[in-house]
């Protein structure tokens, strides 16, 4: 690659991601308001001036704070950070013609911020009692530093960096060193592959590169580097893209004896490395006190002039304050040229090293060395602001994470997000590369599937690290959640279906927010701090939504996007990929880097929620979800939410082998047997294969069959398979039978189903109109299986048959099951639907009620005689009186003598649907009926609402199966049901209402001041 080539290109990109920014910055402007500007964190409104005083290089730093009558005196949630280009405007907009000037962010705090204000603005007139906007800009300083090194690059000459350039670009090879002392190690615990880097970096004449993977003790290798070259008496130039690596950096160098130097402003710095900032050395300086003599002069100069009115005196004391400023520059100057020339090692980040910064007064071959930590995650053309200091440089980082964040995805995609190192390593290999391979983060079980993936599986677990689950956390409950280091919740076909934010073009999933929020309950009810959860998901709505849920309870939680999370690392991670539809998209889910990031934040938990068919449509996601299933606990969202609605997908999936099918078969009809005879042995086997699982060993050629078939992703990805209809044959017929049975009011599954096979039962209980619970943990988690009374039923035996009558060639599932005294004979035999003699079961059914209700009439009633008597005038008082009082369903079903012809029997059935089938209704339904399409009786107008006669519980859920599914209310209600996602109409009436609150607020407050 040529130089030139190389920076016109990066130039004409460069100026791509420009524009995309500014076009940002100005749709911000255009098309919201100030308000939602403000809640969006890029804005912040009616703030007033706290204090002013004289920062170094003599800028006006001026404190901004909200008003005093403001409830509470706090800023908003706003995006704000150090080094940020902003707008200062007057109250009344934040448009151009009310800009008053610019200047740069240099500290932010709950109740104020800090902006530095450039010494050629003096002209601007701050008023101290006045209000002020302040909007985030796009930031200029940085596009400039970017483009100056570019050209000075291009027209490189004869510097120290001239060999350098030349190896870089491919115009010579990189060499060694002939002459490498033998190394006395400063930290002796380094293991191998940490000192064999030392050693290559130290011994590469031109580049060397350090690749660590997450974990792998890069900082600390970096520091090594760094501290052998100072001990070889030489100047280190150390730089990385971000404030905070920088400050890590510099954290752990400033334990050691070197002498380090951090520039930058103090705001922008960690406590804890500020005392090593140039500010605060310059202020411990010689010059200190003829430096803070002339800034109290200048400060005394200011307060002075704005008590002045006089012209004259005015411009007099701008001299004097610009007079002042000369002295204060060149005292400041001699003192950092002191201050520089005597570090070891300085640290700033890769435009901070830039020559219109502290280094511009040092001479151009000062630096030996140039260390560019976290340099996959920086531009190339940021990197070249420090490569054209020094002779050599070592680049540490991992191409294998996210690149540096892009605006514009055209300058994206053409090449400006491939780092140097990543360019350099395609170009190179492995001559020029040392990898870190030991890590001392992740348990082993979470570490391995991003070692096979992405590090040629050449990763191993420290001991130290290797085993470490949350319950060896002090404190913490030895309980399940918190024994296992990967859990996968899948939300296949449980109708947890994302939303979207058509505004921001985001994703969120209030199922899975519902999911995560249990699943940290249950880790911080075990005695995990919350401050060692993170929440992480791809999409910022979705971050929102998770901390709308868990924020209040936990504020010690941290909730943030995968990208703004990379570089941290908790105990336990839960991770929400959001993204579930029947189209299988994944969005950017696809950059694999990013997924990548997410699992190796984790150090003793790794949680996954998503939906397995969705997300198994990319094949490095699929790999993860094969992974997490094959070596952790797999559960799915019905036991973790009661409302979820069970959906089934329509696209196609792949066939099993038959041999699979065979087992499948066989395993769930010797768990239906285990289910209810308790097989000791059979339990026995399912607790060693679930042993085995758990331990990782290897199973038998049947046993992974029966893995394969049992585990959750896989069933639900093949929902429409052979082996998965079977399975659903199996658990149907075992639910029909439990539905014969009339004094079975329960039916347990055994514990040993896999969460797929728990998946249909919950899904076939509820097309049966059943309830299903899941109860008990881990290996005890079993389903329970309940019948629903409809509300009106009557509760007597003697009523139920009558209730059950339907008209001929209708029939309910009790009337179509095979009679007690078949299952009794036949044990073993698997009920089936034959052709039954319905007048045959109705009369043997009929003769068994009238024996119990005369019995219990002889019971209430007396001697037998008595009771014959009453019942017989009773019989015929109702005959005289037929046309007065017309007699219920019941009781004309129950009037059919049992030992009539057929002819009777449908003359009785006839009249009985003539009247209400409601209990102890007799109101006509000849003329005005509704008849009910779960229990195929006609009610009258004042009975036929399924709630009200006892089919509630069937019409919710046919109702709540028939939505999921074909998304209409009802059959022959024609369109789909194209109104809002209830979960985004609650996301966005949320917004509106907070939008109504501020505006109702904004006019209150400009009501006061008019009447001021």
């Amino acid at each position: 690659m040529e130089v030139e080539s190389f920076v016109t290109k990066t130039l004409e990109l460069l100026q791509e991601e420009r524009e995309a920014e500014i076009e940002e910055t100005r749709a911000w402007q255009k098309s919201l308001s100030l308000k939602t500007l403000q809640q969006k964190g890029v804005c912040l409104l009616k703030l007033q001036i706290g204090s002013q005083r004289t920062g170094m290089h003599g800028r006006l730093l001026v404190s901004f704070e909200p008003r005093k009558s403001a409830n509470p005196s706090v800023l908003p949630s706003n995006s704000f950070g150090p080094g940020d280009i902003v707008g200062l405007y007057a109250s009344e907009g934040c448009s151009q013609p009310n800009q008053l000037c610019s200047g740069v962010v240099t500290r932010v705090t709950q109740t104020s911020i800090t902006v530095a204000i450039d010494d050629t603005q003096d002209g601007v007139n701050l008023d101290s009692d006045g209000l002020f906007n302040i909007m985030k800009l796009a930031n200029d300083v940085t596009y400039k530093r970017l483009t100056r090194a570019l050209n000075s690059l291009n027209g490189y000459r004869g510097g120290p960096a001239a060999n350098l350039i030349s190896v870089l670009f491919g115009y010579s090879e990189p060499g060694t060193l002939s002459q490498q002392s033998a190394l006395v190690w400063i930290n002796n615990g380094l293991d191998n592959s940490q000192k064999e880097a030392v050693s290559f970096a130290l011994s590469q004449k031109d580049v060397a590169i350090i690749h660590g993977p997450p974990g792998t003790g890069k900082t600390t290798t970096v520091v090594e580097v760094i501290l052998q070259a100072v001990k070889q008496d030489q100047k280190v130039l150390c730089c990385a893209p971000s404030n905070v690596a920088v400050d890590n950096l510099v954290e752990r160098l400033a334990k050691s004896k070197a002498k380090v130097l951090r520039l930058g402003h103090p705001a922008r710095l960690l406590e804890s490395v500020q005392k090593h900032s140039l500010d605060a050395v310059v202020a411990q300086s010689d010059s200190s006190n003829i430096i803070a003599d002339v800034r109290k002069d200048m400060d005394k100069a200011f307060s002075q002039i704005k008590k002045v009115r006089d012209k004259g005196q005015r411009s007099s004391l701008r001299r004097e304050i610009g007079d002042l400023r000369k002295e204060l520059k060149s005292r400041e100057e001699v003192a950092i040229k002191q201050i520089l020339k005597k570090a070891s090692v300085v640290l700033a980040t890769n435009t901070g090293a830039s020559d219109d910064g502290p280094l511009k007064y040092l001479p151009s071959e000062h630096f030996d060395l140039v260390v560019i930590d976290e340099c996959a995650q920086a531009l190339e053309s940021s990197c070249w602001i420090a490569l054209l200091k020094a002779r050599k440089c070592i680049l540490a980082g991992d191409y294998k994470q996210l690149p540096p964040t892009i605006k514009s995805q055209t300058a994206a995609a053409k090449g400006l997000s491939v780092s140097l190192m990543e360019r350099l390593i395609q170009k190179y290999g492995d001559s020029v590369v040392r990898m870190l391979t030991t890590q001392y983060r992740m348990n082993i079980a979470i570490m391995q599937w991003a070692s096979e993936q992405m590090y040629q599986g050449r990763l191993t677990a420290h001991p130290s690290v290797e085993k470490h689950l949350l319950k060896d956390l002090a404190g913490v409950a030895h309980v399940e959640e918190t024994s296992m280091p990967l859990l996968l919740i899948d939300t296949a076909g449980c109708g947890l279906n994302e939303l979207e934010d058509t505004d921001e073009q985001s994703k969120g999933n209030q199922g899975e927010v519902d999911i995560v929020s249990v699943h940290v309950k249950a880790l911080t009810e075990a005695g995990v701090h919350a401050k060692d959860i993170a929440v992480i998901a791809p999409y910022n709505l979705q971050v929102d939504l998770l901390r709308q849920k868990l924020s209040n309870e936990h504020p010690e939680l941290e909730i943030k996007s995968v990208d703004g999370f990379q570089g941290r690392e908790k105990e336990a991670v839960l991770l929400s990929l959001v993204r579930s539809n029947r189209k299988g998209e994944v969005g950017f889910l696809a950059e694999d880097r990013r997924i990548n990031v997410a699992v190796t934040r984790a150090r003793r938990q790794l949680m996954v929620v998503c939906d397995s068919q969705t997300v198994r449509n990319h094949d490095f996601l699929k790999s993860l979800v094969d992974y997490m299933t094959e070596h952790g606990e797999v559960r799915t969202a019905f036991e973790y939410l009661e409302d979820v609605v069970p959906e089934n997908y329509s696209r196609s999936q792949e066939n099993q082998q038959s041999a699979n099918v065979k087992d499948t078969s066989t395993k769930l009809k010797a768990k239906a047997q285990q289910g209810k005879k308790g097989d000791p042995k059979q339990k026995k086997d399912f607790e060693n294969k679930k042993k085995g699982d758990v331990q990782g060993k290897a199973p038998s050629e049947n046993q992974q069959s029966k893995n394969t078939s049992s585990t959750c992703p896989k069933s639900n990805t093949h929902d429409d398979s052979e082996e998965s209809q079977i399975i659903k044959e199996q658990i149907r017929q075992q639910l029909h039978v439990f539905l014969s049975e009339k004094n079975q009011t329960e039916l347990q599954f055994p514990s040993s189903l896999s969460s797929h096979e728990r998946l249909l039962v919950h899904q076939l209980s509820e097309e049966l109109g059943l309830k299903h619970v899941s109860q008990g943990t881990g290996k005890q988690r079993r389903i329970t299986v309940s019948k629903i009374v409809p509300e009106g039923a009557s509760k007597e035996p003697a009523e139920e048959p009558s209730k059950e009558l339907t008209t001929p060639g209708k029939s309910t599932v009790e009337e179509i099951q095979a009679p007690e005294e078949l299952l009794e004979k036949e044990p073993n035999k698997q009920p089936q639907k034959p052709a039954l003699d319905f007048k045959s079961l109705h009369l043997e059914r009929m003769q068994r009620e009238q024996e119990k209700r005369e019995e219990k009439k002889r019971l209430e009633m007396g001697p037998q005689g008595q009771s014959k008597g009453q019942s017989t005038k009773k019989s015929k008082g109702a005959d005289k009186g037929k046309g007065k009082m017309k007699a219920g369903a019941v009781d004309i079903a129950a009037a059919a003598a049992p030992d009539g012809d057929f002819d009777a029997l449908i003359d009785a059935v006839v009249k009985a649907d003539r009247v209400c089938g409601f209990v102890k209704c007799k109101a006509s339904v000849l003329t005005l009926g509704q008849l009910c399409l779960y229990c195929n009786r006609q009610y009258c107008l004042s009975h036929h609402i399924p709630e009200v006669h006892g089919c509630g519980d069937k019409a919710k859920a046919q109702a709540r199966m028939r939505i999921s599914k074909e998304g209409i209310l009802y059959a022959g209600s024609g369109h789909k049901d194209k109104s809002m996602d209830p979960n985004k109409k609650a996301y966005l009436h949320r917004k509106l209402d907070s939008k109504l609150k501020d505006m109702a607020s904004q006019r209150k407050t400009k009501s006061k001041d008019k009447e001021q």
